[in-house]
């Protein structure tokens, strides 16, 4: 069986496209649902205290193959493959298609066109919604949430640096399977930050590491250029320029702009040889 992040099969049900690769009782072939919430939780278990996995964010789509009686729902996320358990709640059926995304790390959405109106909810980076018509300095929701237009881009309208991007989220707490700017682990804010780019990017860093750019040898380990990806057991930092790194860490519980040698010093000292540097 392949990695079971990314494989949607368990004894007593799989997805239909794995018959005939992976063992189980039933296959089903899942139903397409999008996230509703600002952020939905995808969970190891279908359990509010189980670890997260990963994180759904607004108008994600993802197909769900299984539902319990205590309002969970296992399925994969569509965008990069992740298998786990979302709470029901979060979910619908799509009825629009989307036609924006979120550009600022994080935006209110208001009932009405006024700033001065208590907001709906906040909604974060790449979170995607359907614009039906402008209103002034606003762009309006298919459901009526006015969102300002100066935080909303077109789908296909990408960031040009996504360093850049990355930057934008230091000072976020740090959060084990969070992908927001309420809360960031290390290879979410390389997912996130990636994606803005308009760059596909899988979602933990072991991943990243075998799926994106190239390594680079000592030689060019000497002079890192601006995007550059640092890989550690189960850590990965962004180059900002030669030296100095982007990350979201544990250490500082936040996302840091810090020396780079001091950082890999640290590391090392809490028991992390560097692995890889990838150029993408």
């Amino acid at each position: 069986m392949g990695d079971p992040r990314l494989t949607p099969a368990r004894g007593d049900i799989a997805a239909k496209y794995l018959e005939g690769k992976v063992a189980a009782a039933r296959f089903v072939r899942g139903e397409t649902f999008a996230v509703i919430d600002a952020i939905a939780p995808l969970r190891e278990r279908p359990a509010a205290d189980a670890p997260l996995l990963t994180q759904a964010l607004r108008g994600e789509r993802v197909t769900i193959y299984d539902r319990n009686d205590e309002g969970w729902a296992w399925g994969q996320l569509q965008s990069d493959g992740y298998v786990g358990w979302l709470p029901d709640a979060a979910l619908a059926t799509p009825l629009t298609a989307p036609t924006h995304k979120i550009s600022a790390i994080r935006t209110f959405a208001f009932p009405g066109p006024s700033i001065k109106l208590p907001p709906a909810e906040v909604l974060v980076m790449q979170s995607t919604v359907t614009i039906v018509r402008e209103d002034g300095s606003f762009a309006v929701t298919h459901d009526g949430l006015f969102l300002p237009r100066t935080h909303v881009s077109p789908l296909g309208r990408n960031e040009s640096d996504f360093v850049s991007v990355a930057e934008r989220f230091v000072g976020t707490p740090y959060l084990w399977g969070g992908k927001s700017s309420l809360g960031i682990d290390c290879s979410g804010l390389v997912q996130i930050s990636l994606n803005a780019a308009g760059i596909g990017c899988p979602r933990d860093s072991d991943m990243q590491e075998a799926a994106l750019g190239r390594p680079l040898d000592k030689a060019e380990r000497k002079k890192l250029q601006r995007g550059d990806l640092l890989f550690w057991k189960g850590h990965v930092a962004i180059a900002n320029d030669a030296e100095t790194i982007v990350h979201a860490n544990a250490h500082h519980m936040a996302t840091v702009i810090e020396n780079m040698n001091a950082a890999i010093a640290r590391i090392k000292q809490a028991g992390s040889e560097l692995v890889a540097i990838e150029r993408l």
